[in-house]
């Protein structure tokens, strides 16, 4: 069965850090650019970062740039969200998901859902006091 699944979510303290793993099993990351999107309580799902196929580009959404990197290790088909200087904002389910992409330098953090072949089933993250 191919799907994605995340791991790592937690309860965590303001300021604290955490750091989300997706991984792949019964296909390759390869042929995909990754996106991770976060869905807090009685919002829209919306997506915060994205990484390409090879790598070499990511992108970030404006309320998480400068804290989260994301990045990926094609050989243990696993693409990584690293969090740092969490605040309460950041309480969300987060998810990731697979595009299909020929170009390998390239991203967007906002895609229709239905272009994705991939979604996983999500982590909750809770940064609270």
């Amino acid at each position: 069965q191919s799907q994605l699944v995340e791991s790592g979510g937690a309860s965590v303290h303001p300021g604290g850090s955490l750091r989300l793993s997706c991984a792949a099993s019964g296909f390759t990351l390869e042929n995909y650019y990754i996106a991770w999107f976060r869905q807090a309580p009685g919002m829209e799902r919306r997506g915060i970062a994205c990484i390409s196929r090879s790598g070499g580009s990511t992108n970030y959404a404006d309320s998480v740039k400068g804290r989260f990197t994301i990045s990926r290790d094609n050989a243990k088909n696993t693409v990584y969200l690293q969090m740092h200087a969490l605040k309460a904002d950041d309480t969300a389910v987060y998810y990731c998901a697979a595009k299909p992409t020929t170009i390998q330098d390239s991203c967007a953090i906002q895609r229709p859902r239905d272009e994705y072949d991939y979604f996983g089933q999500g982590t909750q993250v809770t940064v609270s006091s």
